[in-house]
């Protein structure tokens, strides 16, 4: 049962795929529709965004720690690097949330221009799954903590490490379409 789960975990993966890769070329077409407006130039600080990436390419990091902890049994050590990598998701949040904040006060709104909706689309998408990632992260340590290391919290573990990993991959695709094609 525990890998029919796995099964049906990959399958919605691939429909995430297939929604992000629709958010991209949506975005990719729209890019230059400013409606006389702001452009990724004018609008973007890389600097923060570079900051931003690294903090969530060592969520990923600290993901595989902590399923290298669960294969050596160790609980305590799966549970720490499953918070430091839930941290480290809730700072990348935190970043994305203030970088619309700023975006929202410069006058870029959802309803400038077309360019804008999909940029905001496609980054709080994946803002979101993040989110969601959070709090799926949050309730597995809990599960952890009442159950221990068993096969369905090993399962558990997999699929959220895999999500998180497949976060990452998406967020490499933002910060080069979006990011840093944007600015160049």
């Amino acid at each position: 049962m525990e890998e029919m789960r796995k099964f049906g975990f990959w399958i919605y993966l691939m429909t995430d795929i297939i929604i992000f890769g629709t958010l991209f070329a949506t975005y990719i077409v729209l890019k230059g529709n400013t409606n006389g407006g702001p452009g990724p130039a004018d609008l973007f600080q890389i600097g923060g965004i570079i900051v931003s990436t690294f903090i969530l390419l060592i969520s990923s990091y600290t993901s595989g720690l902590a399923v290298l902890a669960m294969h050596k049994g160790n609980r305590q050590a799966l549970m720490r690097w499953l918070g430091v990598t839930a941290l480290l998701g809730a700072a990348f949040i935190a970043m994305e949330v203030n970088e619309f904040i700023h975006l929202v006060g410069e006058g870029a709104t959802l309803s400038t221009s077309a360019f804008l909706s999909a940029f905001y689309t496609l980054v709080g998408t994946h803002g979101l799954h993040v989110l969601v990632g959070l709090v799926w992260m949050i309730a597995i340590i809990i599960q952890l903590g009442k159950h221990g290391i068993t096969p369905v919290t090993k399962r558990k573990v997999h699929i959220i490490s895999l999500f998180w990993h497949f976060l990452d991959v998406v967020w490499i695709f933002v910060f080069t379409i979006v990011y840093l094609m944007g600015v160049s």
